[in-house]
C-alpha cells in the first residue's frame, strides 16, 4: 500500500540548544508571527505598551482633561468669558462677586474672572514655547556630544556645569531687568537659556546607553553612517527620557513665568499674566482676598496638571516599573 502522505517536516532550535520536529506551516507561522512577553498575542512596541498603560492610568486621564480643557480656553477664551479683561471700572475697584462677575474685581476694576481665563494664554504659551525651545535645543547638544564624545562632549560638559551654577531666579532677575518688551519671547528665551543643560545632560546619558546596544553596533558594522544611526537606531530610543523631563519641565516654566512676573522682570502690563494679577493682589489680600487667589488657584492647578502627567507619562516609559 501507498505510503500516507506526511507533511513536511522543518527542524526548529530550542532555547536549551536542542530541536523540535514541526510540519513546515506551524514553522512558517511562528517565523512569520512575533508574539509578544507572554506568547499570547503580536508583539507591542515601548510605544505601544506606554499608549494602553496611560490609557488605563486614572492620574493621566485626569491630568489630560485638565490640560485638554486648559488648551482649548487659552486658544479660544471667548468660549467661557465674553467681557474684555482690560475693561475696568475703578467704582468696582475690590468688589466681591456679583452677577456676570463671579469672581469678583480687582484693584483697578476689571473683572478677575475675564482676566484668569484670558492669562491662560499667555501662561501656556510661555510653557509649550520654552518646553520646545529647551527639548530641542538640549536634545540636539546632548545627543551629538553623547554619540560622537571626545573634545566635544568634554567642553559641552563644562559649559552645562556653568550654567546649572547659576541660579535661576538670580538670573532671571539680571537679564530680564534690561528687558522693555511686554511680549513673551524675553521670558521665553531666558528659559531656553537657562533651562537647555538639564535636557542636555539626560539626552547625553539616553544617546550614551542606546548606542552600546547590539542593533546599533549590528548596524555600524554593515556601514551605516551617522546620520542613519542616529535617526533611525538611537533616537527613538533614547527619546523618552527627554519627554518625562520636557513634560514635568512645562509645568516649572509656567510657575517661572509668574514667578518672574510677580517680582516685575517677567512680563508687564497691559499683557494680561496670573504672575502679575498676583503681584498686584498681594498688596490687598487682607481686604481683598479672591484677587489673590483665583489667579494663584489657577496656576496651582495648571502646574499641578502638567507635573501629573509627566509623572504618569514617566511610569507609563521606564520599563523598570513594569
Amino acid at each position: 500500500m501507498p505510503e500516507p502522505h506526511q507533511p513536511e517536516r522543518a527542524i526548529a532550535a530550542t532555547g536549551a540548544g536542542g530541536a523540535m520536529d514541526l510540519a513546515a506551516s506551524e514553522a512558517t507561522s511562528l517565523e512569520r508571527t512575533p508574539t509578544g512577553p507572554d506568547g499570547t498575542g503580536p508583539a507591542r512596541s515601548l510605544w505601544s505598551d506606554a499608549w494602553r498603560d496611560l490609557r488605563r492610568n486614572p492620574v493621566f486621564i485626569v491630568s489630560g482633561l485638565v490640560i485638554g480643557f486648559l488648551v482649548v480656553i487659552s486658544l479660544w477664551p471667548s468660549l467661557i468669558a465674553t467681557g474684555d479683561p482690560l475693561d475696568c471700572d475703578l467704582a468696582r475697584a475690590q468688589k466681591g462677586s456679583a452677577p456676570g462677575h463671579p469672581f469678583g474685581f480687582n484693584e483697578q476694576g476689571c473683572d478677575v474672572y475675564t482676566r484668569v481665563v484670558y492669562g491662560t494664554r499667555v501662561s501656556v504659551t510661555v510653557g509649550v514655547c520654552a518646553t520646545l525651545g529647551v527639548a530641542l535645543l538640549g536634545s540636539v547638544l546632548g545627543g551629538l556630544a553623547g554619540f560622537f564624545g571626545g573634545a566635544g562632549d568634554a567642553v559641552l560638559s563644562r559649559i552645562t556645569d556653568v550654567f546649572f551654577a547659576i541660579p535661576v531666579v538670580l538670573g532671571g532677575l539680571v537679564l530680564l531687568s534690561v528687558v522693555t518688551s511686554s511680549t513673551v519671547w524675553p521670558v521665553v528665551g531666558f528659559m531656553v537659556l537657562l533651562g537647555w543643560p538639564q535636557i542636555s545632560r539626560i539626552a547625553r546619558g539616553s544617546v550614551i546607553t542606546a548606542k552600546q546596544n547590539d542593533y546599533v553596533q549590528a548596524a555600524r558594522a554593515l556601514g551605516a553612517s551617522h546620520a542613519r544611526l542616529l535617526l533611525r537606531h538611537i533616537a527613538p530610543n533614547a527619546v523618552a527620557p527627554v519627554i518625562v523631563v520636557a513634560t514635568i519641565a512645562l509645568g516649572t516654566f509656567i510657575a517661572l513665568e509668574a514667578t518672574l512676573s510677580y517680582l516685575g522682570v517677567g512680563l508687564k502690563p497691559p499683557t494680561v499674566s496670573w504672575g502679575i494679577d498676583i503681584s498686584a493682589a498681594s498688596l490687598y489680600i487682607r481686604n481683598a482676598p479672591h484677587m489673590l487667589l483665583w489667579p494663584a488657584g489657577a496656576l496651582a492647578v495648571t502646574v499641578l496638571a502638567f507635573i501629573m502627567l509627566g509623572d504618569a507619562v514617566r511610569d507609563a516609559l521606564d520599563p523598570k516599573l513594569r
